[in-house]
């Protein structure tokens, strides 16, 4: 029994170890978008959905003893794939157009695909070899005990690996456990087949409840499936919802994915955690309240709600599972269902929501499901209870298309892909101003008087680090460099001879750009705009000679951390003129990134000044133009000693017990202003 424990607890903790370890190696050459995470998510559940059909078809049809056989040649073909280090050629082109999800789910199959499918496999198929040699034992609780490492290793990820193992140790040091895993899965596959009782015996000993069981009909595979789904899509839409609609705050996914976890640990535990009366009476309340809290921005309102909505909601879909819960000796096909039922969700809001919905509507669309879904549980128990389930269906439908409605409103233009939701809108008192927005976040923003289109707005204000850095550049052309495109704001800043030459990774920002604003359109200088990362276009470039280089790249609320690295540094240093200037946005609610820029400054012998902005007025009748901080990076001291940035400068106390980011190690715990 010790051993197809250990062997369930190493597997799961593996399973979930690997998920931010090769996240995080991939990461970088996505543009760090939050969509890289939910197009991994995809992977995972679909990768599970395949273990657990091949754990279902081996119970099924190969004897134990060929089982055996075959997993155990599968676990040693898999060590030849270790280390799981990525492939650079697996980096996306130059050209920037081409879509990065089948790239992604390509570059997880070649690098991790059979170690990963082989762990996935390995919870329901121990389970049933654990059932045909105790046949008095009824190995769900396995299951509670998988979900439970599952979460440690989840949590213990950011708080006891990522600070202090760069991320080759973590990849050969995650190799080497998995090594240690499969001798141990082999060792329980052999002794497994070799005490597997003969089936007459079996029938003997099984308990009257396992040999009266009947079989799973088609409506309970049914409701298997969609119980699954419904868990699963509610997890992605929550984290997106709160990922890149209201705060891109580093590890936020990992509350919803452990409040998912933990609902499947306490419904397959014991029957007592889930009580149904109870959940039926939470779940009626939190449905309305979270579709009509769908449209807040506020953190600090939207994720309680959402991370208690959502805990309410999955203990429904998980504690409905159990009860639903078939004989052991159909197990496999259970777990294969609900792995079915993970891909299905993780497929509809990782890949589906993004090409086929314009805005982030599947929280909306998710809580309309899910009180469908609890319509159909209570349908046929009590007459009241049916009517009250329905009546919750309705407000919750009236609730969701309300918040649509309103987020639709006043929208010009709205795109979505795999890198979020682009929106245009226009505000008209006390002058006309119109705003892009990349999420909830504003990107940059123009005046629409004819007289005053040109004037420095949003970020990029007069007195902004970008506003004083123009004014204290010597008279002459420049060659501008911007990484991150946004509406095009600091376009306002060129004169005739400069070139200003754009990295934008989102075909759709450039589209909505080029569109709706006319920095680009009309701008007296010689504009380029190049698709793709802007860090790997400027990897592959010769030397631009840029005297201004702008880190000005989103994702939300952060700047991708791939930017902010000692060998990004190394690049943009090779691009800019010797009195040349890196400017880094460092306006966030919740990330400091000035320790990191002060580090990465001081390691390349240049000097960082930190300039924050507050335009009077800003919020009342100078509305366009917001408050900012943007940190300078030179080695030009006439620069940094020309008035306009003498005049606001405050240089960046220096952080020598703060270690330097590089493209092995960054820790973002420490970065965080929570």
């Amino acid at each position: 029994m010790y051993l197809h424990a250990a062997t369930i607890f190493l597997s799961a903790f593996l399973l979930f170890l690997v998920q931010p370890v090769i996240a995080k190696q991939i990461l970088p050459w996505f543009g760090g978008a939050a969509s890289v995470w939910a197009t991994c998510l995809v992977f995972f559940q679909s990768a599970l959905l395949c273990g657990y059909a091949y754990a279902d078809w081996t119970a099924r049809f190969l004897t134990p003893r060929r089982q055996a056989a075959l997993h155990v040649t599968l676990l040693a073909a898999s060590l030849l794939l270790l280390p799981i280090i990525p492939d650079a050629r697996w980096q996306p082109g130059s050209e920037g157009d081409t879509g990065p999800t089948v790239l992604i789910l390509g570059l997880l199959g070649a690098t991790i695909g059979l170690p990963y499918f082989l762990l996935s496999t390995t919870s329901p198929l121990v389970q049933a070899w654990f059932w045909q040699r105790f046949r008095h034992a009824v190995p769900y609780r396995l299951f509670a005990l998988s979900n439970f490492a599952s979460l440690l290793a989840l949590l213990a990820y950011p708080v006891a690996v990522e600070p202090f193992l760069p991320l080759a140790v973590q990849s050969y040091a995650w190799s080497a456990a998995y090594a240690v895993f499969v001798v141990l899965c082999a060792a329980t596959a052999i002794a497994s087949s070799r005490h597997a009782v003969q089936a007459g015996a079996q029938r003997d000993a099984a308990p009257a409840r396992e040999a009266a069981a009947r079989p799973p009909t088609w409506r309970d595979r049914s409701l298997w499936i969609a119980l699954a789904a419904m868990g699963s899509c509610l997890l992605l839409a929550v984290t997106n919802h709160l990922t890149q609609n209201i705060a891109s705050i580093p590890f936020l996914w990992v509350v919803p994915l452990s409040i998912y976890l933990i609902t499947f640990i306490l419904c397959f535990d014991h029957p007592r955690w889930y009580h149904r009366p109870l959940f039926l009476a939470a779940l009626v309340v939190a449905l309305p309240v979270m579709a009509w809290f769908s449209g807040s921005l506020s953190l600090w309102t939207a994720a309680p709600i959402f991370a208690a909505g959502l805990f309410v909601c999955c203990m429904f879909c998980h504690g409905e599972l159990y009860l639903l819960k078939p004989g052991a000796r159909y197990l496999t096909n259970f777990y294969l269902m609900i792995a079915v039922g993970g891909a299905l969700g993780a497929l509809l809001v990782g890949v589906a929501a993004p090409n086929v919905l314009p805005g982030y509507f599947e929280i909306e669309i998710t809580l309309v499901a899910c009180a469908a879904l609890l319509f159909v549980r209570t349908a046929q128990v009590r007459w009241w209870l049916s009517a009250a389930t329905a009546a919750v269906l309705v407000a919750t439908v009236a609730i969701a298309a309300h918040s649509v409605n309103t987020y639709r409103s006043h929208t010009r233009v709205m795109v979505r892909n795999f890198y979020g939701v682009v929106r245009t809108r226009d505000f008209r008192d006390p002058v006309p101003f119109r705003v892009m927005y990349h999420g909830g976040i504003k990107h940059g923003g123009q005046l629409l008087d004819p007289e005053s289109r040109n004037a420095p707005s949003s970020y990029f204000g007069p007195t902004s680090g970008y506003g004083r850095v123009f004014a204290s550049l010597p008279e002459g052309p420049r060659r501008i460099g911007v990484i991150g495109l946004g509406a095009g704001a600091i376009g306002a800043y060129a004169r005739r001879g400069d070139v200003f030459r754009f990295y934008e990774i989102d075909p759709q920002v450039a589209a909505v750009a080029m569109m709706e604003f006319s920095f680009l359109r009309d701008s007296p200088a010689q504009v380029e705009v190049v698709l793709g990362d802007g860090r790997l276009s400027l990897g592959r470039e010769p030397d631009q000679q840029f005297d201004l280089l702008a880190i000005d790249a989103f994702s939300g609320d952060s700047i991708p951390m791939h930017l902010v690295t000692r060998e990004a540094m190394e690049i943009y240093v090779r691009h800019i003129k010797p009195g040349g200037a890196i400017v880094f946005q460092a306006t966030n609610r919740y990330v400091d990134i000035a320790p990191v820029v002060e580090r990465l400054a001081a390691a390349a012998g240049l000097t960082a000044v930190m300039i924050s902005d507050f335009p009077e007025n800003s919020r009342d009748a100078n509305y366009w133009l917001a408050d900012t901080d943007q940190i300078i990076v030179t080695r030009n001291h006439e620069l940094l000693s020309a008035e306009p940035v003498k005049a606001a400068a405050q240089p960046l106390a220096p952080r020598p017990d703060f270690r330097i980011w590089t493209d092995d190690f960054y820790n973002l715990l420490r970065v965080l202003k929570l």
